[in-house]
């Protein structure tokens, strides 16, 4: 959850406000760090999208407001995307919910920003999905921020250093929350892993919301600690094999959408009969694409920001 505006688009969208990276550097020790960590592009993967599965890489609420709803239609993907508002006022709440049903688990995949793998490395969702002509996408888990966690994306292994609870797809459409300190990439693929987020937490197990969620800390790291209270979320969900929830609340917006909490988006999910739920990067980086459209309104200023990732449904 993170701090907007910031005019340089390679800072870290983590919370270094203006004049931040001064500070952070002083309180570091020395500008050069900060700028290495947190502004400057480390590619570690070029051309990424060419990489292919055999080429693997290892390197490091109910709805019971107003609704619209908009769909999409072909030989593989079935797509419905409803906005939900609920409450009112100061307690109002909108939200967008997208219902995919496909044929083949690997028209799911994911997109780097500038077709690149590294840190520091973003471009808004919009502009990703246009380059992969994407028909659905939202934002990714930011792996960009953060130098562990396992990686996958479209059956390559990008980086294999678990830290934290991640997401499974796997090629046959079911998915699983694991824990990545207990098996490493080339396991996950040979066991026919797909793609894998490394955010968190997990929200829905066996349909059921988890405890504790409210609590979670994903990330020790400068600005990253926290991602509780109210704030705007981007999540998925699993009803069945092939039949995802992907959904994505829009918040810090008086009038317009408050956001809501771990538990309150678990809920959402648990209510549209999600098997299993997982929470992804959110605040201002919370971003729906349809079509080549930004479908919600982030941060109620109706601006994308730069991300490292996105998943998306091909066309």
């Amino acid at each position: 959850m993170t701090t907007d505006n910031i005019p340089k688009r390679r800072i870290s969208r983590r919370g270094l406000l203006a004049g931040g990276v001064g500070i952070l550097a002083a309180a570091a020790g020395g500008s050069a760090w900060a700028l290495d960590r947190y502004v400057i592009d480390h590619v570690e993967v070029s051309d990424a999208s060419s990489l292919t599965a055999a080429k693997v890489v290892a390197a490091e609420a109910a709805n019971d407001g107003t609704s619209t709803a908009t769909s999409y239609s072909s030989d593989t993907a079935t797509i419905s995307i409803e906005k939900v508002e609920t409450g009112s006022g100061s307690d109002k709440v909108t939200y967008f919910v997208a219902d995919v049903q496909v044929t083949d688990a690997t028209i799911v995949k994911s997109a780097f920003a500038n077709d690149q793998f590294g840190e520091n490395i973003v471009a808004n969702p919009s502009v990703i999905a246009k380059s992969v002509d994407a028909v659905l996408a939202i934002n990714g888990d930011y792996y960009g921020f953060r130098t562990t966690g396992i990686e996958i994306r479209n059956g390559v292994a990008f980086r294999d250093a678990g830290a934290r609870q991640g997401l499974a797809f796997y090629s046959d459409g079911t998915a699983k929350l694991y824990d990545e300190t207990a098996t490493t990439a080339d396991e996950l693929i040979a066991a026919g892993v797909w793609n894998t987020l490394s955010f968190g937490p997990g929200l829905v197990e066996n349909g059921k919301v988890l405890s504790g969620i409210d609590s979670v800390e994903v990330d020790t790291n400068f600005g990253n600690h926290s991602i509780q209270g109210n704030q705007p979320r981007t999540g998925i969900g699993l009803i069945g094999a092939n039949h995802l929830l992907w959904i994505v609340v829009d918040g810090r917006s008086s009038g317009y959408s408050r956001g809501v909490t771990m538990t309150e988006f678990a809920q959402i999910f648990a209510d549209r009969g999600a098997e299993l739920a997982y929470n992804i990067d959110g605040g201002g980086s919370s971003a729906m694409i349809f079509q080549g459209g930004l479908v919600n309104n982030p941060l109620g200023k109706g601006q994308e920001r730069g991300t490292s990732d996105i998943l998306y449904v091909a066309g």
